[in-house]
């Protein structure tokens, strides 16, 4: 339907304008970051809050979310995002250096996963890739607003992550300079696991790794999921699919599924 008559000039580009989303917020983002065994640093902290509560406020005028609530968004955004982290960090352990990493979050929506994996771990450099204009425009602001907490609190390259948000269809993007230009894509809530393999190996160079965000919901939907996209991931260079659970409370039915790109 028609979104509501709010002109485009009063959605908030400065989330310091914007009220703080508080313990509803923070007490959330608190217990992940215990269940995940993860510091995070204030400022860093102060970005992804910034990030939400940009969402919050743009998503009264232009639907971005169904999720409506500060609690909701840090477990079902944040939460779900920083999820990969150790996984991530574990990646980065076995060759990918997180302080050179590159990542691309692939239908990235209102940001997630994308835009907390990048500022946490941090990335080198990050794309925020969707094919929605609006979608686009906010990717743009919530990247600057969350920089702009960690130049403030005195940080300069590369400990900001270079965050560009894209405008592209996925389809397009392998015939592009994005061709197996990335260390890692993330995935959330995109597509089957065939359709992702098919978008995002293309993407990533020999080493890299492919995340999806999946779901388990006690009908092996996931596991004939993963056999059907098993000929799809060979044929784009993929080494097969492992599954991780994701070890945050209020999670438990989530599941990271990790392809990696062998040639």
């Amino acid at each position: 339907g028609a979104a509501p008559a709010t002109g485009r000039s009063e959605l908030p580009t400065d989330a310091r304008l914007l009220p703080p989303l508080g313990d509803p917020f923070e007490s959330v983002l608190d217990a992940a970051l215990a269940d995940l065994a993860e510091s995070m640093a204030p400022d860093v902290r102060r970005a992804l809050e910034v990030h939400a509560r940009l969402l919050l406020a743009w998503n009264v005028a232009i639907n971005l979310t169904a999720v409506r609530t500060p609690e909701g968004v840090a477990l079902e955004h944040v939460a779900d995002s920083l999820a990969a982290l150790p996984l991530l960090r574990r990646l980065a352990g076995a060759g990918q250096r997180s302080a050179s990493l590159s990542l691309l979050d692939l239908g990235s929506g209102p940001g997630y996963p994308g835009l907390p994996l990048a500022l946490t771990l941090p990335a080198a450099r990050a794309a925020l890739v969707d094919s929605i204009g609006k979608k686009q425009r906010f990717l743009a602001v919530a990247a600057r607003a969350a920089a702009r907490e960690l130049e403030d609190a005195g940080r300069t390259p590369p400990d900001i992550p270079d965050v560009a948000a894209v405008r592209a269809r996925a389809e397009d993007l392998a015939r592009s300079r994005h061709r197996q230009a990335w260390d890692v894509v993330v995935a959330r809530a995109v597509g089957s696991l065939a359709d992702v393999a098919e978008l995002a190996l293309p993407l990533l160079r020999v080493g890299g790794h492919l995340v999806a965000w999946k779901r388990e919901d006690g009908t092996s939907r996931l596991g004939r999921e993963l056999a059907a996209a098993r000929d799809v991931v060979e044929a784009a260079g993929g080494d097969g699919a492992a599954v991780e659970p994701v070890g945050v409370r209020g999670l438990e039915d989530h599941r990271l599924v990790i392809v990696g790109k062998a040639r």
